[in-house]
């Protein structure tokens, strides 16, 4: 039984494959940029390469906002290729294969956390912020999601983080927005095109990480995790700050922060193709929901 999960983000399209509840295979396709539908299909071509003959099941994360009466995406900023498509069929469609079913349509941020929180065995309350080229977010209680609206725990991405000195307004419109702090954009606009260059060289106190650690912050008090993982393509990116940035949270914290809580990154930039074919796999009964 083949279960495909498909994370279309914002630079470039993740896949991996799970056949009786373990990974086969995962790849990633050549960047772009607010690609049209052509240029998905092409990308998502390019990902699997033919590595199937056939298909159960498809988990499918997808940024924007979802329409779940149409099961579309109603916006797509960063990815407009995806507006207005009919989702279900879309990834069997592009790789030519026989497909009678529906899609499971998940967010980066819910698929990275199952992954995440089932692989590392976690218990209690997990908080992954997927960083990249936007902010999305997942809270899930002893593995079951937190809903506080629409299919998230709340837009973190969009809280105002203001840092005096270093105005901005993020992709929504909104002063001191996070992702106008951390955002691909945000950060190819103040360090160049090489994020990862740029990240490489962070010491804890750029402007960037002092909003991150400002809205870790108010999760805190918000959320109450006993864990926090940073993922994405920035997330990942900053394990070698995590010591300072844990010392900045932790000075003068709430005291509703739990005792003991952790702060991780995410190991790779899979963990959300992993965990929606996982959480599609639940359906066939071969995975854990």
């Amino acid at each position: 039984m083949i279960a495909l999960g498909i994370d279309i983000g914002g630079t470039a399209v993740k896949a991996a494959a799970r056949k009786d509840g373990r990974v086969i295979w995962a790849a990633q396709s050549p960047f772009y940029a607010k690609p049209t539908t052509e240029e998905l299909r092409a990308a998502i071509r390019q990902t699997v390469a033919g590595r199937l003959t056939d298909l159960h099941t498809v988990g499918l994360c997808v940024p924007g906002l979802y329409d779940t009466a149409s099961r579309s995406i109603s916006v797509a900023i960063n990815v407009p290729g995806l507006v207005g498509i009919s989702l279900d069929q879309f990834v069997p469609d592009t790789l030519g294969l026989i497909f009678d079913g529906s899609a499971r349509i998940l967010n980066d941020a819910r698929a990275a956390a199952h992954d995440i929180y089932s692989t590392r065995q976690m218990k209690g309350r997990l908080l992954v912020l997927a960083l990249g080229t936007g902010v999305g977010s997942a809270v899930l209680d002893n593995g079951k999601p937190l809903i506080v609206e629409e299919s998230s725990p709340g837009h973190l991405g969009q809280i105002d983080v203001s840092i005096p000195g270093h105005a901005v307004i993020g992709p929504d419109g909104g002063a001191g927005g996070l992702e106008g702090y951390v955002g691909v954009a945000a950060l190819r606009q103040r360090y160049g095109e090489d994020v990862s260059a740029a990240l490489a060289t962070f010491k804890g106190d750029e402007a960037p990480m002092r909003a991150l650690v400002k809205a870790i912050r108010i999760c805190h008090a918000i959320y109450r995790p006993q864990h926090i993982c940073l993922c994405g393509g920035i997330g990942i990116r900053l394990r070698h700050i995590l010591p300072v940035l844990r010392e900045k949270i932790d000075a003068k914290l709430t005291s509703l922060a739990k005792p003991g809580w952790t702060l991780t990154t995410g190991d790779d930039d899979f963990h959300a193709a992993r965990g929606a074919a996982a959480l599609a796999g639940s359906r066939l009964g071969t995975e854990n929901p």
